[in-house]
Order: C-alpha cells, then structure tokens, then sequence
C-alpha cells in the first residue's frame, strides 16, 4: 500500500482550543484556595492538635512530670472508685439531659411552627434568651434559687405546703439541679435547629399524606420525623459532645459536691489536675472521654451516611 495512502488514512491528533490554559487555570485556583486555606489549618493543628497530641503526652508522665510512666496514670484511675463514680455520672448526666433537651427542643419546635409569622419571631426570641447568656452568670442565677435559706423556688412550694426540698445539699436532689440548668440552657439551641429542619419539610409531602387520610401523628411519624432524621442525629450528637465536657455549670452550681458525688470528666480533671497539682493525671482524666465520644460518633455518623445512601 503506497505511503501516501497510509498517510492520509491517519488522523493527527487534536486538542480541545483552550484545553492547556484551562488546566493550568484550575491547577492556579487549587493552589490558592490552598494558601488560602493555610491559615484555618495552622489555628486548627494550633488550638485543636497540638494541645491534643500534648494532653496525651503528658497523661504519660508521673506527677512530677519528669519521667515518662506509660499507662501508669490510667491503671491508677482504674484502681479509684470515685473515677467510675464520676465515669458513671458523666454518662447519665450527659444522656438525660441531650434526651430532655430533644424532647423540649422538639416540642417547642413544632409549637412555634404553628405560630404566624409574626408572634413567632417574637416568641422566637424569647425562647432563645437561655442560649445567649453566658453559662456561668445564668448558673449563678439558678445558685441563688436553689439555695436552702433564699430559695426562691423552695419559697414558691411552701405556698403549696409542700416540704422544702435540699437542692444543693443531697446527692440525688443535686443531680436533678445540674441536670436541670442544663436542659434549661441548651433546649433552646435544640429548638432553632429543629425548626429550621421542620421548615424545610415540603408542604406537598404533608399534602399527600392528608390525601391519604393520615391524621397528625401519623404524618409526624412518617414525614416529620423521617425528614428529620440527619439534623436530630448530628444535633444530638454535637449536644452530647458539649455536655460530656460541660464545665461551668458544674463548677458554679455544685463543684462536684456533695462528696464528689455530681462530678463529670471536665470538672473532676480540674480538681485532678489544676487543685490538686496532679496535671499528668488530669490529663488522663480528660483523655477518658475520647473512645467514649468515638464510639457515639461513629455510629451516629454510620446512620447519617446510611440514610444518605437510601435517598440517593
């Protein structure tokens, strides 16, 4: 076959016009979106990595933080009945409240959103006025209501002859206190985002289920709810984050008393390491929340990625 022919049978390659400084263009954006991004990344491995990584450092070292002891810390906490007293605070205290504060949250949502407009912004506002105060100066507040000589609430159930009851002063009593400062200040945060999550609900699902005779449980069980699902599960878990390493209002309201008896992990690794000049083991202390906030993590995120697949 002639040369020629071959020749012409072949088709030179071709390239797109543009195609080279198209490239180059988005290789240059990537680099400064990059660059861009380096100071976020240096505030996060600053304030949320390196102290990390040197919490776990130091929960190896003795109390005098001159040699390294290993696991010593966590075999000592282990060997202490009042670490599993406050492990098991920490838990009940953390469950019930998130699970108050989605209930209340939740409700208060589904009230406001039957609301006009209008009185809703107002009630809206109101309602958020627990968020927005600092934690420490609302706690004080509720100090001075459960305190046994002014209790203003003790003062509020002796008009209805029943007994005053030792807020601060009783381990159960106490417990209920903190639990319920707590509820008291997040259920709000618990309302705005279930609130914006029923809003975004489509009216033509809940149309559709009129049309198929649902009554108003049945459609917030199988619209509501379902459509709701990720925006509970990563709000509940975000509030069980927060309230396991919650701080201030156990500090403020009890400080850990009586007898130790209303620690959680953030308050007791104080006492641990800051009163009691023990930092390693503190450390350690704080540390005990990681696999337990992992394990919650994991699953919940599991579902999020679950129910996301489903949808598609």
């Amino acid at each position: 076959m002639p040369a020629d022919t071959l020749t012409a049978g072949r088709t030179p390659a071709t390239h797109a016009p543009g195609s080279g400084s198209l490239q180059r263009f988005a290789r240059r954006r990537s680099t400064i979106a990059f660059l861009m991004t380096l100071p976020l990344l240096a505030v996060i491995v600053g304030l949320v990595a390196y102290p990390a990584g040197y919490g776990i450092y130091l929960s190896t070292l003795n109390r005098t933080m001159v040699r390294n002891i290993g696991f010593g810390n966590y075999e000592i906490l282990f060997d202490t009945d009042t670490f599993w007293s406050v492990a098991w605070q920490s838990c009940i205290f953390a469950i019930t409240a998130v699970l108050l504060k989605a209930l209340i949250g939740f409700w208060l949502a589904h009230m406001l959103h039957h609301i006009p407009a209008k009185g809703q912004r107002k009630w809206r506002g109101m309602l958020l006025v627990p968020w927005v105060i600092p934690p420490a100066l609302s706690t004080l507040g509720w100090w001075w209501m459960f305190d046994p000589t002014y209790s203003s609430i003790n003062y509020v159930l002796s008009i209805f002859a029943v007994p005053a009851v030792p807020w601060l002063g009783e381990p159960i009593w106490a417990r209920i206190a903190v639990i319920m400062v707590n509820v008291w200040y997040g259920a709000p945060f618990f309302m705005i985002m279930y609130l914006a999550a029923i809003k975004s609900v489509p009216e033509q699902l809940y149309e559709a289920a009129a049309i198929d005779g649902a009554n108003g449980w049945q459609r917030l069980r199988y619209v509501t709810l379902p459509m709701m699902a990720n925006i509970i599960s990563i709000t509940v878990l975000f509030s069980l984050i927060v309230t396991f390493a919650n701080y201030d209002i156990v500090r403020v309201l009890t400080n850990g008393g009586p007898r130790d008896l209303t620690h959680v992990f953030a308050s007791y690794a104080f006492q641990v390491g800051i009163l009691s000049g023990n930092i390693p083991r503190g450390a350690a202390v704080s540390l005990f929340m990681l696999p337990i906030l992992a394990v919650c993590a994991f699953f919940v995120l599991r579902g999020v990625t679950r129910r996301n697949k489903e949808q598609m």
